[in-house]
């Protein structure tokens, strides 16, 4: 395994780490339904049917995926899931970018700021997969980054 990798998974791997992806999930899965304004805002245009539908459907998959990462029984399927759903909500995030491309700086360094951030997510998902259903150390198995 690459160094910088193992360091890298030696943090961010275990129940706790597992526990804060969920929490994360789960919290931006409410703030879909608590204050879905700024979500359907980012909602590409290119997506048939009503950003409200869209933002209340990609709410109840985070909080859906938040309780599988949560769980060890089902954290495997639960972490590949939360990869693949920070890959599935990336349009929205370069949409948010294009939108405000010219509103103030601030709003433009946060569009901006966001795109980036997907993929040490997928990468903390994919960790989080590699645990499997244990909550102490790494599994060693398929999935955990490194692994062949």
């Amino acid at each position: 395994m690459i160094p910088a990798l193992s360091r890298l998974h030696t943090k961010v791997s275990g129940h706790r780490s597992a526990l804060l992806l969920s929490g994360l999930l789960a919290g931006s899965g409410a703030l879909h339904f608590a204050v879905p304004g700024p979500f359907d805002a980012i909602v590409p245009k290119l997506l048939p049917g009503s950003p409200r539908t869209w933002t209340k459907a990609s709410g109840a998959v985070e909080l859906a995926v938040a309780a599988a990462v949560a769980l060890p029984q089902t954290r495997r399927v639960g972490g590949l899931a939360a990869a693949g759903l920070f890959a599935a909500v990336y349009p929205a995030n370069v949409q948010m970018a294009y939108d405000w491309r010219n509103a103030s700086r601030l709003k433009r360094a946060v569009a901006y700021g966001r795109l980036p951030l997907q993929a040490p997510l997928i990468g903390w998902a994919l960790v989080v997969r590699g645990k499997g259903g244990s909550k102490g150390g790494s599994s060693g198995g398929a999935g955990t980054v490194g692994s062949a």
